[in-house]
């Protein structure tokens, strides 16, 4: 075995998880393999195995499995960089993710179903393409030509296309700071951090590539535009299965596309919430540091969403592969894996009474650093007194 070949294998040694990547997509099969065994049987509940996988047995076995926080050694980093059997487990998994969305369309399409069938494939159809989103957001921060395309083939299904512009070139710029539409304030709940962040988000998406296209000299209105190609791939695909399944899928097109946004916003809502950046003395933010994101590594979590949860490093280093993110012990801790808090998220007195503390407990006891929502900053600093100084 020749030198290279005995530093490629250490370096596959290094990763646990390595042969549980291909899970990402793994897990949609068996999700979708639920549902449809649910149809074909008359178990209706079965067809509800996207809400059921995502809101339930996730966070279970996150609790159950753990988590696992060791690093790769850095001399093995780029080897892991380079090898192609992280990036085929993103190609494939757009791949699966387009046939059980279509699969899923012809069935609901051309078949009698119930209300509670229609009901249980809307949701689960929904549920994955919220997750699919995350394979998208891998996909579009790296630099080839095929991978920006796959990510917006991946969003396609969902609708959600400018998310490939506004993420990469905007959240990634303003993440933490007020002016940041997925970054959520501390005494905001999701459900007004959802709004906030659909319409912030598609306002910056389509000014940053108005302003983008106006300095090389393009209109916005063109094949050009990243936004329209994306949301042209959605009017594409959706015309196409209209034109074969029939128009009476429109209502299922646009609920999944809402329940699978919704799920993406959820984890934004997690991410960041109620962390904020300083500002130097010449006014500007400082870097994105480790402090500025919530992390978290429950393993099952992880494996479905592509390292996602490592997201201190994700920010330091967006187009690092998912396989070589890193741990940092500094990085504050989510209680549990991103399924779980999503949960929480639905219900807003419960998230602020398991995630406040810990804001709290991150800025020492003084929420004047941290991110609040405006209307509530008098509530949680009377409610949270930021401790007395020797100069107050």
């Amino acid at each position: 075995m020749s030198s290279v070949d005995m530093t490629l294998a250490e370096a596959r040694a290094h990763d646990r998880k390595r042969w549980l990547w291909p899970m990402g997509f793994g897990i949609i099969i068996i999700v979708a393999a639920i549902a449809l065994t649910g149809w074909a049987t008359g178990i209706t509940w079965l067809i509800f195995s996207g809400p059921i996988v995502v809101y339930a047995v996730v966070p279970l076995l996150d609790y159950f499995i753990g988590k696992d926080s060791s690093n790769p050694p850095e001399r093995v980093m780029e080897i892991l960089e380079h090898d192609p059997f992280y990036r085929y487990s993103t190609y494939i998994y757009v791949a699966v993710q387009m046939g059980l969305f279509i699969g899923a369309c012809a069935i609901v399409g051309t078949q009698d179903l119930t209300i509670a069938q229609w009901l249980g494939f809307v949701t689960t159809i929904g549920m994955l393409s919220g997750i699919s989103i995350n394979t998208a957001h891998e996909l579009g921060h790296k630099r080839t030509w095929l991978e920006g395309w796959l990510a917006k083939i991946a969003l396609a299904p969902v609708a959600y296309g400018h998310f490939y512009v506004e993420h990469n070139r905007g959240h990634h710029a303003r993440v933490a700071t007020p002016e940041d539409p997925a970054s959520a304030r501390m005494g905001e709940s999701f459900w007004a951090f959802l709004p906030r962040t659909v319409s912030g988000s598609l306002r910056s998406a389509w000014e940053i590539e108005k302003r983008t296209l106006a300095r090389k000299g393009h209109s916005t209105w063109s094949v050009h535009n990243e936004v329209l190609q994306a949301w042209g791939m959605t009017a594409i695909l959706w015309g196409v299965l209209m034109a074969v399944f029939g128009i009476a899928l429109l209502p299922f097109l646009i609920i999944q596309a809402v329940l699978g946004a919704s799920l993406l916003e959820a984890v934004n809502y997690a991410e960041h919430y109620g962390l904020l950046r300083k500002k130097d003395a010449d006014g500007r933010y400082e870097r994105c540091k480790p402090e500025h994101s919530w992390n978290n590594d429950h393993i099952v979590t992880n494996i479905m969403l592509f390292h996602l949860q490592r997201h201190s490093d994700h920010h330091a280093h967006p187009t690092r592969r998912y396989q070589s993110l890193r741990h940092f012990d500094e990085a504050p801790e989510l209680p549990t894996g991103y399924a779980g808090m999503i949960v929480l998220a639905y219900f807003p007195p419960l998230w602020y009474r398991v995630m406040d503390k810990r804001v709290l407990a991150h800025y020492n006891g003084d929420l004047r650093q941290a991110s609040l929502q405006p209307a509530a900053r008098a509530r949680l600093l009377a409610a949270y007194p930021p401790p007395v100084s020797a100069a107050d």
